[in-house]
């Protein structure tokens, strides 16, 4: 049992996860091992501010498929923060908000490349990157590029790409680059199949319980 004493390594992954797909659920469990976390997030956002012109499925039914997902998963939670302000918000808000609930613990940041590709698009983005320490997770096909990004955040990316062992990390706060989990999934692409009749074909990408939970409701048709 952690102690409420000890100050705690707790991950929180942002995203809408619509729906949440097996690569997903390796980056938590991968993650946990490879910075020695003490529990991993995913927090679903109500409404991504960089995506104006998509809506996502319900809130709820997005927090039931993560939570099917990590039913067994006894480090791996569902942070419903977000969706319980029920309006679309800043990731420096949130993160600011997560500080005041974690204050003695060191939180970590995740993101896909893609985010990472377009971060200066984010509401404060230097603030959000000092804010705490960030996990970054490649995807095949992405380069994990720099050129964007100022010489300071530079100065802090710390880049594990091929470690395999837990990694010690660094003063915070830092961001770390790994491409310890490869998986080439896109929720996109999975929810183009549902509409095209394949959700079955494509069990190995999504868990089987969120597979069932999908085509009980009729999602994504």
């Amino acid at each position: 049992m952690i102690s409420a004493h000890r100050p705690r390594n707790i991950a929180f992954f942002g995203g809408t996860f619509d729906p949440v797909h097996c690569g997903h659920v390796s980056i938590a469990k991968t993650l946990l091992g490879l910075f020695g976390l003490d529990k991993f997030f995913f927090l679903p956002a109500f409404h991504a501010p960089h995506k104006p012109d998509s809506k996502p499925t319900s809130g709820y039914h997005r927090f039931a498929m993560l939570s099917l997902a990590t039913v067994e998963e006894s480090k791996i939670s569902v942070s419903t923060l977000e969706l319980d302000h029920a309006k679309t918000r800043y990731s420096f808000d949130t993160l600011t908000e997560l500080k005041t609930i974690y204050p003695n613990d060191r939180i970590f940041f995740v993101m896909g490349a893609d985010s990472w590709r377009d971060i200066r698009t984010w509401h404060r983005w230097e603030d959000v990157l000092l804010l705490t320490d960030h996990i970054v997770v490649s995807r095949p096909g992405y380069e994990l590029a720099l050129g964007h990004v100022t010489e300071g955040v530079m100065e802090r990316i710390v880049d594990v790409r091929g470690e395999k062992e837990t990694i010690s990390t660094l003063p915070r706060p830092q961001i770390y680059f790994t491409d310890a989990v490869q998986f080439d999934i896109s929720a996109t692409e999975i929810r183009e199949d549902v509409r095209n009749d394949d959700i079955l074909d494509r069990t190995d990408d999504v868990p089987d319980v969120v597979a069932k939970y999908i085509e009980k409701y009729e999602l994504y048709r």
